[in-house]
């Protein structure tokens, strides 16, 4: 197939890119930079100038496709209007182009939304809808698509996508641990993470892009929830800092922008995932990778 991929220079993108690579598939990678463009062609990937907010961009990288794969997200966490806007748009402008072509569109999402407090599910809703949502709503959003001939599938990521050079949340852990001189975790340490290498999250893409039907809802999810105390204890490890807790109403104070989600309690199971595209996870753990250095390297 020929895939277009937006955020496919990103973290995880990258990585998706090479696995669509691997597997025989012509990729048309959307960069916004002469690096990101740069990076895409050295992998034979070809090449699309633009950016989230460049929807004619992605319009036509949508209408020349066999089938569309949206990474890209703005990730503003201080003012997340921002993304929820340009994010919709995206899904708005990738949906309209698709429609009653009955091609693959595959997007990102999260697991955090569908439930808290107890395993979350492929079979669980996300409750998220319109502009002023998380993400604006874009799961549901693509979805609706599902009935104007659109093979919508919604590929949900932990919430830590882990890996040597990961500069998301586990990152950002780190770096405020080595700020503080001290590692926390909020309250007793008990609520949990799911995660996934990131090798296993570009699989389960490559292999939704494939194999899922229409309206199908994946979770890239290796691990069904890690205590954040066990997160915090293998950063405190690598840094060699103290552990300690950090009282509910402090976590903000503490953490900043992060502390809202890491004191989030979201485990999530991806059995019916496994199940449905033949995949069991293979790559490091997250606190295998933590205990081999990859979060304190120079």
């Amino acid at each position: 197939m020929r895939v277009f991929v937006t955020g496919a220079s990103g973290w995880i993108g990258s990585a998706v890119v090479d696995e669509l690579l691997a597997a025989g598939h012509e990729v048309v990678g959307l960069a916004r930079s002469d690096t990101s463009a740069a990076s895409l062609d050295a992998k034979g990937a070809q090449v699309r100038r633009g950016d989230l907010d460049d929807l004619d961009s992605i319009r036509e990288g949508a209408a020349t496709a066999d089938a569309v794969v949206h990474l890209a997200n703005k990730h503003d966490f201080t003012n997340p209007a921002v993304s929820n806007q340009a994010e919709r748009a995206a899904v708005q402008a990738i949906g309209d182009v698709l429609t009653g072509s009955g091609r693959p569109f595959l997007l990102a999402s999260g697991v955090a939304g569908p439930a808290q407090g107890r395993v979350a599910t492929e079979e669980d809703r996300s409750p998220f809808h319109g502009l002023e949502s998380p993400r604006g709503g874009s799961e549901n959003l693509a979805l609706e698509f599902v009935d104007r001939g659109v093979n919508t599938v919604s590929v949900r990521f932990a919430p830590t996508v882990h890996g040597d050079g990961d500069h998301g949340f586990i990152a950002a852990l780190v770096a405020i641990a080595r700020e503080k001189g001290v590692v926390g975790h909020v309250g007793d340490g008990t609520n949990r993470w799911p995660a996934a290498h990131r090798s296993d999250a570009a699989r389960i893409t490559r292999l939704g892009l494939e194999k899922a039907p229409a309206g199908t809802l994946l979770h890239a999810v290796s691990e069904e929830g890690i205590p954040t105390r066990e997160i915090a204890e293998a950063i405190g490890r690598g840094l060699d800092l103290p552990v300690t807790s950090i009282a509910p109403q402090d976590a903000q104070k503490h953490f900043g922008w992060i502390g809202h989600f890491f004191a989030m309690d979201i485990p999530a199971s991806s059995a019916r995932t496994q199940e449905l595209l033949g995949w069991a996870p293979s790559g490091p753990t997250l606190i295998q990778d933590l205990d081999a250095g990859s979060y304190f390297r120079a």
